[in-house]
């Protein structure tokens, strides 16, 4: 049977009705499937998820916060030999829908606050009351944040992010600074349970009130962690006040809970704030960079803004060259500039990009999939000849030898026949966006040159939005 087989039976042998409709929700970052399952009367959300000591994670923590009495999804039943279970059905809600749609209307502050701080309030009852009699040999798939677990998610933003977008750095003297940055951490109190992705997607409000789920990655560790990885979430793009003001706010409810020094607790905080945002610059690589999903791509400039607020306001005390330099360079780089454009209101956007194909291909930030990429190599290469080697396909001598090419004349006749006929007909269709690579060996001559003359080309012939962009120039 297939899961969708055994999720309809699991369904109908706890409603007691006949299955009606079966609809798959959105991906998310994790490679788990949910479904919303209804009946005449029942729903519930299905999960279908091949890593089986994942779900027996999350099976297990569900029980345990339930007797805590926390708001989470109950269980509705589960088949975990077949990879499935059944949960409530919280609805759609989630904070971080909210935070989008009062940016978007006639919400007042106040009230968007109020639901973070009745968030903040729960968490530290995750923290430190649930963390009582919690087995945590049953967290996957790690029992605790501890120093193999920093160094994996450290490692995971060296090789996802700093060398998938191509920043520099000294190899060993990172890896000294990952131990240093990790046995700083480790001094701080790690004895509590560590949700490991409280953010706003995660949060659902029903009815007025905050339900969590995906806390199957928890595990023993610093109360830092969460509220760091809560306040500075990408897009839900905080103020800096505000976030000060939550901070306090989330110390007095730990307090309530628990004895707690505020000097200690902020001496390790933005430690731990440091690794968080590594940790998520690891993830946006891995799905933008590597998978080329374009909503992690869009995520990027916001971490960036994040680093770049914690190393002037408050780079942790510790010594870590290497480190630091690797993410001064982040923050000075343009590249990630371009994941941050607003798209040009109305009409057909056309993206025409230059790259190396030495690098990956573009990522698609509209999300369509993608469009034309272009070969450029077999045009004669100006890079090979020393007079033009230092410049790029935007001065003036290397366009005047490609134009002087055939090959290169007919290159850009053919590819611009192909890409009108698309663009005319994306316009009739009212389609919004368009996307078109030129690549060649080092992006920086043939590439740059074909992109400029089509970007040229489109703005003279038709009334669109032209965004160009040269990856490597």
């Amino acid at each position: 049977m297939s899961y969708k087989e055994n999720l309809t039976e699991l369904f109908e042998n706890w409603s007691g009705e006949k299955m009606q409709t079966f609809s798959p929700l959105p991906e998310s970052g994790s490679p788990r499937k949910y479904f919303r399952i209804a009946g005449a009367y029942k729903t519930a959300i299905g999960v279908f998820n091949s890593d089986k000591n994942e779900n027996r994670s999350f099976i297990y923590l569900t029980r345990h916060f339930r007797k805590n009495n926390l708001n989470i999804p109950s269980i509705y039943g589960t088949d975990l030999k077949n990879n499935i279970y059944l949960l409530e059905d919280l609805g759609d809600r989630t904070l971080f829908s909210i935070i989008e749609q009062s940016r978007q209307k006639n919400f007042k502050h106040e009230d968007l606050m109020l639901i973070y701080k009745k968030v903040i309030e729960q968490l530290p009852r995750f923290q430190v009351i649930a963390s009582k009699k919690l087995d945590y040999s049953n967290c996957y798939p790690s029992s605790k944040f501890d120093k193999r677990s920093m160094l994996r998610d450290l490692n995971y933003f060296k090789y996802y992010f700093l060398k998938l977008a191509g920043v520099s750095f000294d190899e060993q003297k990172l890896e000294d600074d990952f131990n240093t940055l990790a046995n700083f951490l480790l001094k701080a109190d790690c004895n509590y349970f560590m949700y490991r992705d409280f953010n706003p997607r995660n949060i659902m409000i029903k009815e007025g009130e905050p339900y969590f789920i995906d806390y199957q990655g928890g595990r023993k560790g610093a109360l830092q962690y969460d509220i760091a990885s809560f306040l500075f979430s990408s897009k839900a793009d905080l103020a800096h006040k505000t976030r000060e003001q939550l901070l306090e706010y989330y110390l007095v409810c730990a307090k309530k809970i628990k004895p707690l020094n505020k000097q200690l607790f902020l001496k390790y905080y933005y430690g731990y704030l440091l690794i968080r945002l590594l940790q998520m610059l690891g993830a946006y690589g891995y799905r933008g960079y590597y998978e080329g999903k374009a909503h992690f791509l869009r995520s990027i400039p916001y971490a960036v803004k994040n680093l770049d607020w914690l190393l002037k306001h408050h780079c942790p005390g510790i010594k870590t060259p290497e480190l630091l330099d690797s993410l001064k360079k982040i923050i000075d780089s343009g590249e990630f500039k371009k994941f941050d454009e607003e798209t040009p209101a109305g009409g057909l956007t056309v993206r025409v990009n230059s790259f190396s194909y030495r690098q990956k291909i573009p990522a698609d930030l509209s999300g369509n999939g993608g469009g034309f990429v272009f070969d450029c190599r077999a045009i004669p290469n100006p890079g090979r000849i020393d007079k033009y080697m230092p410049l790029n396909g935007r001065d003036k001598p290397v366009n005047d030898f490609l134009d002087a090419q055939e090959e290169a004349r007919l290159f850009l006749k053919e590819t611009f026949e192909l890409v009108d006929k698309t663009v005319e007909n994306y316009m009739d269709r009212g389609w919004t966006d368009l996307m078109i690579n030129y690549g060649c060996t080092g992006g920086q001559h043939r590439s740059v040159y074909c992109a400029e003359k089509l970007a040229e080309h489109l703005r003279l012939k038709y009334k669109i939005n032209v965004a160009l962009n040269h990856t490597r120039v």
